[in-house]
């Protein structure tokens, strides 16, 4: 009997409905929508022109359409991806960075032609003065050229990294 009330009450706790971990959030395609669709936009092959020389990057809309993936230096040993992904009325990008970490952040409004990603946190890093991306702002100039701004955290000082800039590879 004591076994089939153990039974009972661990039954009843699976059943329970979650309280942690779930977050539904109201979202306004207003919002929402002109920035995933900008960098949905970016779909296909670019060459990048950055402070460390030229490479490949390549952006796929993926996962039905909800999410964007960006991968950096494309085939090369430091290759980098970058997750972007609407969370509410925000769009959210991760950057799983060659240094081991990954930085998190989020861009909550299209400006203009500009989409600010500012930093929220950091997984992964080994000590506080490890490196790792602070922030990302996105410039949209036309449908064939495009800046990431990129800024470096570095022994707690922040660093401007310069502008990678990518044209479309047509």
């Amino acid at each position: 009997m004591k076994n089939l009330l153990l039974f009972g009450l661990a039954l009843t706790a699976s059943c329970a409905s979650p309280s942690t971990g779930l977050a539904v959030v109201e979202a306004d395609e207003s919002i929402r929508a002109p920035m995933f669709e900008a960098v949905a936009a970016l779909e296909g092959r670019w060459i990048a022109t950055t402070p460390y020389g030229e490479s490949v990057h390549e952006f796929k809309v993926s996962s039905g359409g909800s999410a964007i993936r960006e991968t950096m230096a494309t085939g090369e040993e430091h290759e980098m991806t970058n997750m972007y992904t609407l969370d509410g009325n925000s769009l959210t990008m991760t950057h799983y960075c060659g240094a081991g970490n990954q930085p998190f952040m989020r861009a909550s409004s299209l400006d203009g032609n500009r989409l600010v990603f500012d930093f929220v946190s950091v997984s992964d890093l080994k000590s506080a003065d490890d490196h790792y991306m602070g922030a990302m702002t996105l410039v949209f100039v036309d449908e064939d050229h495009v800046q990431q701004h990129w800024t470096s955290i570095n022994g707690g000082e922040v660093v401007e990294m310069g502008a990678f800039e990518l044209r479309r590879d047509r």
